[in-house]
């Protein structure tokens, strides 16, 4: 039998990938805020997100929603950053645009990385997409410094800013409260109470006064 040809990989870079629940990576870039360094930010939720190249209409829409919403995410003490591989004379024309032709100002900061250290720490690149701008990704980092939710975007797909501020709403209850969300979880919702780990514990589950459908499925209202 021919034998059959194998793919030709080993030149091939691979996006760096950072991991859930280890230290975020760290770093000091330009912004347009000044120069910015993550771990200043300890203490605080953070919400660092990318974005393929300013003075782009599906990025234009996005920055309008993270504005809008700019006053939700500070009520629960969250710092929004943006990114892209953009100049900050770049990113200071397109915010002024913005605000000029939308009526809207993006107050938090946009880190100019034009060398690629975070899109690369990040694994922002995505060969397979585009190998000189980062994917639509969006990275949430608790006040510990702790990477706890990372989700990535396709060039031609726009994110829900709503989904991310319920994202970070369901990760405060779950670091607050040791709760669970279920699917489509919002606000004000029933959690679901962690399943217990031993024979005696599920036996004793029925009888904790909670919502229980069996020892493993329990919720209760959000406390």
């Amino acid at each position: 039998m021919p034998q059959t040809e194998m793919p030709h990989t080993e030149n091939v870079a691979q996006p760096s990938m950072p991991r859930l629940n280890e230290l975020a990576p760290d770093f000091t870039q330009e912004s347009t805020a000044g120069p910015l360094t993550l771990s200043d930010h300890r203490g605080k939720w953070v919400v660092l997100f990318s974005h393929p190249a300013d003075f782009t209409p599906v990025c234009t829409t996005e920055f309008v929603g993270f504005a809008k919403l700019g006053d939700e995410f500070k009520q629960r003490g969250v710092q929004l950053i943006g990114l892209s591989i953009d100049s900050i004379y770049s990113h200071i024309a397109w915010l002024r645009s913005i605000e000029q032709h939308f009526g809207v100002t993006v107050d938090f900061p946009v880190l100019a990385d034009l060398d690629m250290k975070v899109a690369k720490a990040y694994g922002m690149i995505q060969p397979g997409a585009s190998t000189t701008a980062a994917v639509r990704a969006v990275f949430i980092i608790d006040p510990d410094g702790m990477l706890r939710a990372m989700v990535y975007y396709p060039l031609s797909a726009g994110r829900n800013m709503d989904e991310i501020l319920r994202l970070v709403d369901a990760l405060q209850l779950n670091t607050t409260a040791g709760v669970a969300t279920p699917a489509n979880w919002r606000p004000g919702d029933d959690v679901i109470v962690p399943a217990p780990t031993t024979t005696e514990g599920a036996a004793a589950r029925m009888d904790e006064g909670l919502n229980t459908v069996d020892w493993y499925f329990s919720t209760k209202p959000q406390p």
